[in-house]
């Protein structure tokens, strides 16, 4: 007897029903993550079924349950509309939103940790994304509690505005809790009293420039792309460490589009001009390129030139596996929704909580320590 049973076949009118229940799903997640503003034009139904090669009625039909929820309105003769006032529907259990910059790459960890923790506790989350465009956060928020959330829980943009404390001020003030997640006024001190969930950037870069040093380099140099948020704490981490071990710290600084033209190569001359034979790159794909430069050059990783890496999204698939800086993704998607909840059960008689979490070092053969290790052994 076959242990698995035989796979139920699907019939058309179920077929037919997951396709117009999945488009659904699609122009309600974009209305929400604001892709269309309020009040916005919808592409209309001969638009939607040519793009996707449903059929009419399908789409028809998504376009029916959207203006059943409330979501969207038709106007004879104009075509379909986001609502001007979405739905607040009556709730037995609690909602928490999650505004997050994108869905890609760091941030997939994060938010499984965010739903791991409110599906335990029978709390729904509803979801938006901005794509870096500080111009789009508002809109996404206002989405989030017009769609009556309990709570918040946002990454927003506060690098290069022009007044980061008063955005964490307005964002403290709005009418439901709010928890930061990887963002924090750092030069505000106890200043700071935003509740906030953080990896410890600085704390990550020193540990690595440590190991680097602790393996017999005595100079190590920092590689970074510029204009992200987590660069600033990553120098902070590196030139500390260069401080306390005792030598001059060496720091390039390259644009993130010049990593595609021409940028490894010029990272790699600036590592040889300095005479460094380990560096920290941040992050793994910069260090992937850096690594095919030096392949290119016939310098070997990690015999002529260590690495670290930094973020361990891709490092272990590079090459050469790069050592990489981890930092605490699940957990700090986990920490963060947890105090969120405190926040909603005890309200302002529970504490304030900026919690740091401090990435750890995943050990793999960029930076020559398993090698290393081997040969001790040997000896």
């Amino acid at each position: 007897m076959s242990k698995n049973p035989a796979p139920r076949k699907i019939r058309d009118t179920d077929a037919r029903d997951l396709k117009f229940r999945s488009l659904a799903a699609d122009i309600r997640r974009g209305i929400l993550a604001g892709t269309w503003a309020v009040g916005a034009k919808l592409p209309t139904e001969a638009q939607l079924a040519a793009e996707t090669g449903l059929s009419l009625t399908t789409v028809r039909r998504a376009f029916d349950d959207l203006v059943q929820e409330g979501l969207v309105v038709r106007r004879q003769g104009a075509g379909s509309f986001v609502s001007v006032r979405q739905p607040v529907r009556r709730r037995s259990r609690l909602t928490v939103g999650v505004l997050l910059p994108d869905t890609q790459l760091y941030y997939p960890r994060v938010l499984q940790g965010i739903e791991e923790t409110l599906s335990a506790h029978d709390v729904s989350l509803q979801l938006a994304t901005y794509n870096y465009l500080p111009e789009r956060e508002d809109t996404s928020i206002d989405f989030l509690i017009e769609s009556g959330v309990d709570g918040l829980i946002l990454v927003p943009t506060l690098n290069e505005i022009a007044d980061p404390r008063q955005r964490v001020t307005d964002l403290m003030a709005l009418d439901v809790p709010v928890v930061l997640l990887e963002r924090s006024l750092t030069d505000l001190g106890p200043g700071d009293r935003s509740e906030n969930v953080c990896s410890d950037h600085q704390g990550g870069a020193y540990d690595a420039v440590l190991h680097l040093f602790g393996l017999g380099h005595p100079r190590v140099s920092l590689l970074t792309r510029s204009e992200t948020p987590t660069e600033p704490a990553i120098v902070a981490g590196y030139e500390r460490a260069a401080a306390d071990l005792g030598f001059e710290p060496h720091l390039a600084r390259i644009p993130r589009s010049h990593w595609e033209d021409g940028g490894p190569d010029e990272a790699l001359t600036k590592l040889r001009l300095a005479g460094a034979t380990a560096a920290l790159v941040f992050g793994d794909r910069e260090a992937t390129l850096l690594e095919a430069a030096a392949r290119r050059a016939g310098i070997r990783i990690p015999e002529d030139l260590a690495l670290v890496s930094y973020d361990d999204e891709m490092a272990d698939l590079a090459e050469v596996p790069l050592t990489a800086v981890a930092p605490a993704k699940h957990r700090m998607g986990k920490m963060a929704a947890e105090i969120l909840l405190r926040r909603l059960a005890e309200g302002d008689d529970c504490p304030i909580h900026q919690v740091r979490l401090r990435p750890r070092l995943v050990i793999r053969k960029s930076c020559g320590a398993t090698r290393q290790s081997v040969h001790n052994e040997q000896e």
